[in-house]
């Protein structure tokens, strides 16, 4: 397998990537599929720039330490991995998840104003007297980039149910936020419209099977969490970017020459 980097690619059982976390946010809708929050990268942003993905980012120490605390008993990676999904969708879109208390659109802006200025959840947990329930984050899958200190991203599903929702792009890292059905953003994606890395499409493809949340959850439990490393293989004579069979993606891959890659 040829890279772009011209590295030797990491094996699927390799621990050298980066932690990341993403959320696919479901919002129920008086008729039709459910819509997912999704972000449009800044262009200037080193990874998937310009892109339409779903809220997230690199686990930081912070992650870890509210982890220790709150989701005791359960793999340290993941518990982090919730921390920072979380942390980052509240941070990128302004939308608080996973808290137990009401939370009213103002004291979400204020929370991510503190959380902006000072980096860590951990505080805006204590300030807002919030009670953090990470385990409403179901893992839904794990993908690992096929490059030396790729990102190694834990994917999880959460439901918001129905009703009004206050999001605000942050004008930094990204640049619009928009609610949209699987199906209607693999149809965008297909006309140009927007722009999809390779686990993202891939990902749309499998939530595009789902009429319900529920449905999502019955999927994940017919195909438990395995690490996901994209490889190249060769069809026909053309070089494709595929996943193996087994993880309840409907779609494997693509050509080579037609999968961005972030």
């Amino acid at each position: 397998m040829v890279q772009d980097n011209a590295q030797r690619p990491p094996h699927a059982d390799d621990d050298s990537g980066v932690p990341a976390a993403t959320v696919v946010i479901f919002r129920r809708t008086q008729a039709g599929p459910p819509e997912l929050l999704m972000v449009q990268r800044s262009s200037q942003m080193r990874f998937a720039g310009g892109a339409a993905v779903f809220p997230g980012g690199k686990v930081d120490p912070g992650d870890r330490i509210l982890a220790a605390q709150l989701c005791r008993g359960e793999d340290p990676v993941i518990g982090a991995a919730r921390i920072a999904a979380i942390r980052e969708t509240l941070e990128e879109t302004g939308l608080a998840i996973a808290v137990r208390e009401p939370v009213s659109a103002q004291q979400a802006a204020d929370a991510r104003a503190m959380l902006i200025a000072q980096g860590l959840l951990a505080p805006v947990l204590d300030a807002f007297g919030w009670t953090l329930e990470p385990d409403r984050l179901t893992l839904y899958a794990h993908w690992r980039a096929p490059v030396e200190r790729g990102f190694d991203t834990q994917f999880f599903v959460l439901d918001l149910g129905t009703g009004a929702v206050d999001i605000a792009v942050d004008a930094t890292e990204n640049t619009k936020l928009f609610w949209i059905s699987a199906a209607r953003a693999l149809e965008l994606a297909d006309a140009g419209e927007i722009s999809v890395i390779f686990p993202t499409r891939r990902n749309l493809e499998r939530l595009a099977q789902f009429a319900t949340f529920d449905d999502a959850l019955a999927d994940i439990a017919h195909h438990p969490v395995r690490r996901i490393m994209p490889a190249q293989v060769q069809r026909d004579g053309e070089t494709w970017l595929q996943i193996p069979h087994g993880h309840g993606y409907p779609v494997l891959g693509q050509p080579f020459a037609t999968a961005k890659r972030g």
